[in-house]
C-alpha cells in the first residue's frame, strides 16, 4: 500500500513539473526523441533519451506510470530494463513488445533547476493474419454460396478474395455467389494484408455437383471377327456410374465376349470378337445421386444403311424403361 501511494505521489509531482515546464520547452529541447517509434509485436525496442546538460533528476514514464527514476526501477514488468543512465544517455528497453505497450512515453529530467521533457509515442504493429475462414464447400448447381474470411492486424488489414480460374478480385470479408454454375467450381483464395509483413493467404475449395450429361456416344462401324469399342462419355459431379443395355437388357449377362471398362468420365463397351448378333442398337446409362442420362448408339457393319432416325426410334421404343430406371436410381440415392 505504501509503495502504491509513493508511486502515485511521485507521478503527480513529475506531472506537475511537466505542466509547469511545457511552456518553456523549445523544439530543440525535445528533438532528442522522435515523435513516433514503430515496432512489430514480439520484437524489442530501445527508447533513448539524449541528455546534453547537467542533470539532477531524471525519470521515464508511460502515461502516468513511473518506469524508472534514475537507476531505481519502479515498474514491476520484467520486460522493461534500463540500458543506459549516464550524463548523456538515459535509455530503457522493452522486450517482447505487446499491443498493450502502445502509447506515449515521456523522458523527464531536471537541468539547471528547470524541468525538461521529451515525448515519444510507441506504435505497435501486428502482421495481418487470417483467424477464421469458410470450410471447403460442396453444393448443388443453382445453390447460393456464401464465403467469409476474417482477419486481424495493426493497422487494420484489407481483405480480398481471388478466383484462380478467371483471376477476378473481390474486395471485402464476404464473397457471395448467387445460383452457382458448374464452371464456377474452383479454389477461391482469401488474401489479407496491412503492409507490415507479406500477405497471409488461405484457400477454400468449392465443389459444384450436377447430374450426368452424356457428351459423346458415337455410332461405330465394326468388322466381323475383329474387335470393336462403343464409347460413352459423361460429365458429372459426383462422377457418374455407367451401365450398358441392349433391348432393355444388360448385354454382358448373355455374352462372355463383351467387357466393360469404366474410367472417370467415360465407359467403354469392348467387343473381343464381333459376330452378326452384335450388330444393333446399344444404350449407355449414366447416373449419380442428382440424376441420370442415357444415349443410344449403333454398332454397324461398314456399308450398311443407317441414319439418326433409326437410332432415335430405338431409343423412343424403350422410353418407358429408361424413365423407370432413372426413377429407381434416384430413389436408391
Amino acid at each position: 500500500m505504501r509503495c502504491a501511494v509513493l508511486r502515485s505521489t511521485f507521478a503527480g509531482l513529475l506531472l506537475a513539473l511537466l505542466s509547469k515546464g511545457l511552456s518553456s520547452i523549445h523544439a530543440a529541447e525535445i528533438s532528442h526523441l522522435p515523435d513516433n517509434i514503430t515496432v512489430l509485436e514480439g520484437e524489442s525496442v530501445v527508447l533513448r533519451c539524449k541528455i546534453d546538460e547537467e542533470v539532477t533528476h531524471k525519470a521515464w514514464l508511460n502515461r502516468s506510470n513511473i518506469l524508472f527514476t534514475g537507476t531505481d526501477k519502479w515498474s514491476l514488468d520484467s520486460r522493461v530494463s534500463l540500458v543506459n543512465s549516464n550524463d548523456s544517455d538515459f535509455s530503457i528497453q522493452i522486450e517482447r513488445v505487446a499491443v498493450a505497450d502502445e502509447g506515449p512515453y515521456t523522458c523527464s529530467f531536471q537541468a539547471r533547476n528547470q524541468p525538461r521533457t521529451a515525448h515519444v509515442y510507441l506504435i505497435v504493429q501486428v502482421p495481418a493474419r487470417i483467424v477464421n475462414i469458410s470450410q471447403d464447400k460442396s453444393v448443388n448447381e443453382g445453390d447460393d454460396v456464401n464465403l467469409f474470411c476474417l482477419a486481424v492486424g495493426r493497422p487494420e488489414p484489407t481483405i480480398t478474395w481471388k478466383d484462380f480460374k478467371y483471376g477476378r478480385m473481390y474486395e471485402g470479408e464476404f464473397l457471395d455467389i448467387t445460383e452457382i454454375k458448374r464452371h464456377q467450381a474452383e479454389e477461391y483464395e482469401c488474401i489479407t494484408n496491412n503492409g507490415v509483413a507479406p500477405p497471409d493467404t488461405r484457400r477454400v475449395k468449392v465443389t459444384v455437383n450436377y447430374p450426368p450429361i452424356i457428351s459423346d456416344a458415337p455410332n461405330t462401324p465394326a468388322q466381323l471377327g475383329k474387335t470393336a469399342i462403343l464409347r460413352c462419355e459423361a460429365m458429372a459431379v459426383p462422377t457418374a456410374s455407367f451401365e450398358w443395355y441392349r433391348d432393355d437388357r444388360r448385354p454382358l449377362e448373355s455374352d462372355s465376349t463383351l467387357k466393360i471398362k469404366n474410367e472417370k468420365t467415360r465407359s467403354l463397351l469392348l467387343f473381343t470378337n464381333v459376330t452378326d448378333k452384335h450388330f444393333g442398337n446399344y444404350t449407355c446409362f449414366a447416373s449419380n445421386r442428382l440424376g441420370a442420362s442415357n444415349a443410344s448408339m449403333l454398332l454397324f457393319r461398314p456399308g450398311s444403311v443407317y441414319n439418326g432416325g433409326a437410332s432415335l426410334s430405338a431409343c423412343l421404343s424403350g422410353l418407358g424403361f429408361w424413365i423407370s430406371l432413372s426413377v429407381s436410381v434416384l430413389v436408391k440415392v
